[in-house]
């Protein structure tokens, strides 16, 4: 005799029915596995929460403070980079104590330079009046035109000379010897001594004048020989000797550097 609906459990000396695996008793509500526990009451959110949470927006912050310090970091060393260059600029551009203008290089003798042609030194040179004369040998101011104004006459036979002490002679080489004279329309010549030393060659006074034989007149000419001279005081003489044709007047004698003339 039944009361009621189906009883929950078997009759009496029977065990209870077993429920299959994995299903919950009658009257519990299944649970889904893997579910996520239920909130709890009060509507606030915990950590963790979806986006927009204030983790992320921390996170977000954090990533901004990151990136502006970076940037600072690189612009104040762009700009300490800028300011070395410009100093190693002010470096380079700036004078010296070295430079051109300085009061020590107005102290340094300046070099000669060796393109500049040296000066001609100064020779000695003489009136023919102011020789020694001998032989017959005279000054005399007949004739004009003579730079001295008188001039030595009487050059005009063996023996006759005149001898020039040249003082200053600044070293040991060959010069010219200058003469100024006149000849009577004909070639003369004669012999140089130096330092009583007869030279080879003789002094030649030629008729360059071109005047008419046994004719005087007031076109003084020069002419040239190279005489050896040593440093100091040598002696140079004119000397009518035998060979010589030596009918002259003689008025100035000078030196002049080289051989040349």
């Amino acid at each position: 005799r039944r009361y009621g609906g189906q009883q929950a459990q078997g009759g009496y000396g029977y065990p209870p029915q077993q429920q299959p695996y994995g299903q919950a008793p009658q009257g519990v509500p299944p649970q889904q596995h893997g579910a996520p526990p239920p909130v709890a009451p009060g509507g606030g959110h915990g950590r963790g929460s979806g986006p927009g949470g204030p983790n992320t927006r921390m996170l977000l912050i954090g990533a901004i403070a990151v990136v502006v310090a970076v940037v600072v970091v690189i612009a104040v060393m762009m700009s300490s980079g800028g300011d070395d260059k410009g100093d190693e600029a002010g470096q380079d551009t700036a004078p010296t104590a070295d430079a051109g203008g300085g009061e020590g290089e107005k102290d340094q003798p300046e070099e000669p330079r060796e393109d500049e042609e040296e000066k001609p030194v100064d020779l000695p040179k003489t009136d023919a009046k102011a020789l020694k004369l001998e032989g017959g040998t005279v000054t005399a101011s007949d004739i004009q035109g003579a730079e001295a104004g008188t001039y030595v006459a009487g050059f005009n036979k063996v023996g006759a000379k005149l001898t020039w002490t040249v003082n200053g002679i600044p070293e040991d080489a060959g010069y010219s010897l200058r003469v100024s004279y006149g000849v009577p329309g004909k070639a003369a010549d004669a012999t140089i001594f130096v330092n009583g030393k007869a030279q080879e060659r003789p002094l030649n006074m030629d008729n360059f004048a071109k005047v008419e034989e046994g004719e005087w007149t007031d076109k003084w000419v020069n002419t040239w020989a190279v005489v050896n001279l040593t440093k100091g005081t040598n002696t140079i003489t004119l000397s009518c000797e035998e060979g010589n044709e030596c009918d002259a007047n003689i008025d100035q004698l000078w030196l002049k550097e080289g051989t040349q003339g």
